[in-house]
């Protein structure tokens, strides 16, 4: 009986999904053009945005890893509020600067931006290719944490398999209809279940299992102490030193992240984005209530090792809810993988179809056709390995974030600093991602204590400024304002330039 009522509230919540997708392009003549379909038209407003930005940071981690890493490491996981408030603060001066140079030369991702601003569309191939390596495994990610939460509210009716193919068959579903603009819809009804459950979850936990915070508080002080200090539980090497560097590359790296990017491209004018990033951290004071969570799972559900350690909240869950709630919790949960899988999902379609694809003469004019092709493709790919080989998007995940930083030089100073040159830029890339590869997958993360990706960094700037200081000035005959970005603000409805 429980598992037909949480399945059944699943169920009409799935419906309800992509039946959101698809209205939120009712009307639209043939769903638009590229533009429409990958950046929603650059017409979404402040909500839209606020709510599709902080559905990437709300995915299945939120509700199985960020409790499964309080649950293991405790301290250690606030990484994940620190390095997102730091980047949303970053993305207030990165944000409009980008929107402004893709509305300026009509480009979608980050992919045409650094073949327009080199001048090589090739270039903008290459990006596409390493940029779909690094985000391939969180389609899979999403896929296998959707499987287990439906697995898990179902209480074992669903199988994990059966779990994946609704995960990918819901996402595919409106995604590829509707593009942004759906995933945009999506993300409201995403949010108003996230802030309800995560709410309730809150107050519910504490209450029922410690009458109340202060006894919860004070048996984690007086018996678990060490998961409140660094590095946390166990001899996980995550230092002070790790989550500086690691906040430090991450709040970085966030804001040239192809998905967060698509974002950025949406919103409808700068100041829409300026108010975003003033108010996105808010939401992060949500992250807190899962870590908090995990470590209440080490009372009430002691032992949990490996991969089981990320059902820690759901053990909670399950273990004195009723299943309807059960359900509702799950739904939430389930919508934290799809929001973020769809833009995953969306932005390699993008990348591909613009960047990849439109090389190949007669797919020039039909790049949004080739864009949702990919994406069926990207997710199919992702879910044909999620069953066969999942161990091979898990090993390359360990690198998704630290490679992607290693795009940092190209793409941020690229688009700042003239004198960069193409060479230096792909000479710094290329040591950049094969020192992180090196080190992750030496088992050597962190190294010395520090985060890898930020000493591949550090090494791939120093070889970009190297080379392109050493080497030939490139000739390049187009004005600063063809090839630099710049920020755009309104001035007595102006539009001035900041330099």
């Amino acid at each position: 009986m429980n598992a037909a009522v949480a399945t059944s509230v699943f169920g009409v919540f799935m419906v309800a999904t992509v039946a959101l997708g698809l209205l939120a392009v009712r009307g639209r003549r043939g769903g638009g053009g590229l533009a429409e379909w990958s950046v929603g038209g650059r017409s979404l407003g402040t909500v839209f945005i606020w709510v599709l930005m902080a559905g990437e940071g709300y995915t299945s981690f939120s509700y199985l890893g960020a409790a499964g890493w309080g649950y293991n490491y405790g301290a250690p996981v606030l990484y994940v509020v620190a390095y997102m408030s730091c980047g949303y603060a970053v993305g207030y001066v990165v944000g409009p600067m980008l929107w402004a140079y893709a509305r300026k030369h009509g480009l979608v991702g980050i992919t045409d931006m650094v073949a327009h601003r080199f001048g090589r569309p090739w270039l903008g191939a290459l990006v596409a290719v390493l940029a779909t390596v690094f985000l391939l495994p969180y389609i899979q990610l999403q896929i296998t944490g959707m499987g287990v939460v439906v697995s898990t509210i179902s209480y074992g009716a669903i199988s994990l398999n059966w779990a994946y193919f609704i995960a990918f068959a819901v996402t595919t579903g409106f995604v590829v209809v509707s593009g942004l603009r759906g995933s945009a819809w999506v993300s409201v009804l995403k949010d108003v279940l996230v802030i309800v459950t995560l709410g309730f979850l809150a107050i519910y936990v504490p209450v029922h299992y410690f009458d109340g915070y202060g006894p919860f508080l004070d048996r984690i002080v007086s018996e678990k102490s060490e998961w409140l200090t660094f590095p946390g539980h166990g001899d996980s090497g995550l230092g002070q030193a790790w989550f500086i560097t690691t906040s430090f590359l991450n709040s970085l790296t966030v804001v040239i992240f192809p998905t967060t990017v698509a974002g950025y491209l949406g919103a409808k004018n700068a100041d829409v984005l300026r108010r975003n990033a003033m108010w996105l951290p808010a939401y992060n004071v949500l992250l807190f209530v899962p870590m908090l969570l995990g470590m209440a799972a080490l009372f009430v559900v002691p032992g949990l090792v490996g991969a089981e350690s990320n059902l820690a909240l759901f053990k909670l869950v399950t273990d004195s809810l009723p299943a309807w709630s059960v359900g509702i919790i799950g739904v939430a949960a389930a919508l934290s993988s799809i929001v973020p899988m769809a833009v995953f999902m969306l932005v390699i379609g993008t990348m591909w179809g613009r960047s990849v694809l439109s090389l190949v003469p007669r797919w020039e004019r039909r790049q949004k056709g080739a864009a949702q092709l990919v994406v069926v493709v990207a997710g199919a790919l992702a879910l044909l390995l999620t069953y066969t080989a999942p161990n091979t998007l898990v090993r390359l995940s360990l690198i998704s974030y630290e490679g992607m930083a290693q795009l940092l030089p190209m793409v941020l100073l690229g688009l700042m600093w003239r004198r960069l040159t193409l060479l230096g830029a792909m000479s710094g890339l290329v040591v950049g991602v094969g020192v992180v590869c090196g080190f992750v997958f030496t088992e050597n993360d962190p190294v010395w204590g520090v985060n890898a990706g930020i000493v591949a960094l550090a090494a791939n700037l120093a070889v970009a400024l190297a080379v392109t200081y050493a080497g030939p000035r490139e000739r390049d005959e187009r004005p600063d304002d063809e090839v630099l970005a710049r920020d755009e603000f309104e001035a007595d409805g102006v539009v001035v330039n900041a330099r």
